[in-house]
């Protein structure tokens, strides 16, 4: 079997969206993995695009929000998880920190809703365990707590 044929992982981007109030925005995803459920906003990276060239793009679509990154909060994986519609997918997902430099948040494209959550609100939402980390990492990055 040539290298090509064999399927790859695919290079996915999120951002734990902050404002000034403290609140992480979370969107309700329309598309596998994970659909329905609560999650960052992000998606594919296209080729020829940086990754952070790809977050700003995907929260731009996703929110309609403009946003300054503040790092890399953490990497995660979904590696054939069929329970959360991942069968035969290996998505790697690059999350970074971000806050708002502009725009409404509103869900758009892949996004059925966008929300902001106080953190003891995102305690209570029933979250994929890595977002969790992530936000906590993030909220590190960002606050310093």
């Amino acid at each position: 079997m040539a290298m090509s044929d064999s399927p790859a992982p695919v290079l996915a981007v999120a951002a734990v969206i902050w404002n000034a109030h403290g609140k992480v925005l979370l969107i309700r995803r329309t598309k596998e993995p994970r659909k329905g459920q609560w999650s960052l906003p992000g998606g594919k990276v296209e080729f020829g695009e940086t990754l952070k060239e790809a977050v700003m793009r995907e929260v731009l679509e996703e929110t309609g929000l403009t946003v300054k990154l503040a790092g890399v909060a953490g990497i995660a994986e979904t590696i054939c998880d069929a329970s959360v519609g991942a069968a035969n997918a290996h998505f790697v997902m690059i999350d970074y920190s971000a806050t708002v430099v502009s725009g409404e948040a509103m869900a758009q494209s892949d996004a059925a809703d966008a929300t902001w959550f106080t953190r003891a609100e995102i305690d209570a939402l029933p979250l994929w365990s890595e977002t969790r980390r992530i936000i906590a990492a993030s909220a590190m990055q960002v606050w310093g707590s």
